[in-house]
């Protein structure tokens, strides 16, 4: 989220600083099917083959360094399913990520009942949502570290599961932390699709990254991280209901008028957690950027050509800049499925009906058949 001031970015979500920004997981072997690009339509989707969903919440301790951090999740299932398959949905990362943006999403998948059933789980990051927020150094290796643990680690909530039988769904640097993890061989998951993808933080996508900019970079960071001044800092410029409905308007949704009092509220809320900043001082200031340029960008999906399904959502009005790194994938190799969805930065959040259907198309297509 951001406040108005000095600087001006049109890309990433949720831009956690002072800046006005315009918008101008398998028991079946998937198949690979030849890479399209389609446009999805707006129209809302009816689906009548759908049954009832439970929702189970939870958290589970990750063990990190000698700390012992509460992670939130929540389980999504249908009733007397007896075989389900299994999608990790990871929200986008900003300073009011939350499961939430994925809830609707996950509902609306779980309880369709086709060839093949799902079972989904959602996790809030470590310092963001519903998660505990320790004061810590947050860098990508460590956001990475989180996503392979949740994963791999004996007793996650995602041990039963096994990494053969998932699929993960991610929106946002969590999309691409998610295909960097694979493209290193630390995750296996059997399919994955990126929603309106991006790999730069909201100052390096705009001032570049060189060694000026870079210490700017670090003395913003720790002022947010300071005591008493860095609250200050803020409060004045993320955790207000202003600044936070300004970049909804403004880039995170594509219509302002699905901006509702209810969810500034719910966003507001969030912000106000003890050790809200964290995060989002590393988010803004790059640390937390898979890459650190479009080709290597491109090359983490490249790598993954013939390894496996990769489906890539982008939006129809995305900000500017971020809408040129998700095109630039429309086509490239590693990617199996492009399709192109109304919505902005958080399409999941705005037209989950419409994400839900382009997302259960991509698992049917690639499951259903090798059945």
């Amino acid at each position: 989220m951001a406040a108005s001031a000095a600087f001006s970015t049109s890309s990433p979500p949720f831009v956690p600083f002072s800046c006005k920004i315009r918008r101008p997981f398998l028991l079946l072997t998937p198949k690979f099917p030849k890479p399209v690009s389609v446009r999805a339509s707006a129209l809302s989707i009816s689906v009548d083959d759908k049954s009832p969903v439970q929702t189970k919440t939870s958290n589970w301790q990750w063990k990190f360094k000698g700390n012992s951090i509460g992670i939130y999740y929540e389980k999504h299932e249908r009733e007397k399913c007896e075989s389900a398959k299994n999608i990790l949905m990871i929200p986008t990362i900003s300073d009011v990520s939350t499961v939430e943006e994925w809830r609707s999403v996950a509902k609306d998948i779980v309880q369709r009942d086709g060839e093949v059933n799902w079972r989904a789980t959602i996790v809030d990051w470590p310092g963001l949502g519903y998660s505990d927020r320790l004061k810590m150094d947050y860098n990508t290796d460590v956001m990475e570290k989180f996503v392979v643990d949740f994963m791999n680690s004996p007793e996650s909530p995602m041990s039963q599961s096994g990494n053969d039988d998932l699929v993960i769904i991610g929106g946002g640097h969590a999309a691409t932390l998610a295909i960097r993890a694979t493209q290193r061989g630390l995750l296996k998951p059997s399919a994955i699709a990126a929603v309106a993808p991006t790999w730069a933080g909201p100052l390096p996508i705009v001032f570049g990254r060189d060694s000026s900019m870079e210490t700017r970079y670090g003395l913003l960071r720790g002022t947010l991280r300071a005591p008493g001044v860095g609250w200050m800092m803020y409060n004045m410029l993320v955790s207000n209901e202003k600044s936070i409905e300004s970049q909804y308007k403004s880039h995170v949704y594509a219509d302002q008028t699905n901006v509702t009092d209810a969810i500034i509220q719910s966003r507001y809320e969030l912000t106000k957690r003890k050790g809200s900043r964290y995060v989002p001082a590393a988010f803004l200031t790059g640390l937390l950027d898979p890459v650190s340029s479009r080709d290597e960008f491109l090359q983490l999906f490249a790598d993954l050509e013939g390894k496996l399904p990769v489906m890539v959502m982008s939006t129809k009005g995305a900000p500017k800049r971020s809408k040129a790194e998700m095109e630039a994938l429309r086509g490239a190799k590693g990617v199996s499925k492009f399709v192109e969805v109304e919505g902005a930065l958080l399409p999941q959040e705005e037209y989950p009906s419409l994400v839900a259907q382009e997302l259960y198309n991509f698992l049917q297509e690639t499951f259903a058949s090798s059945k």
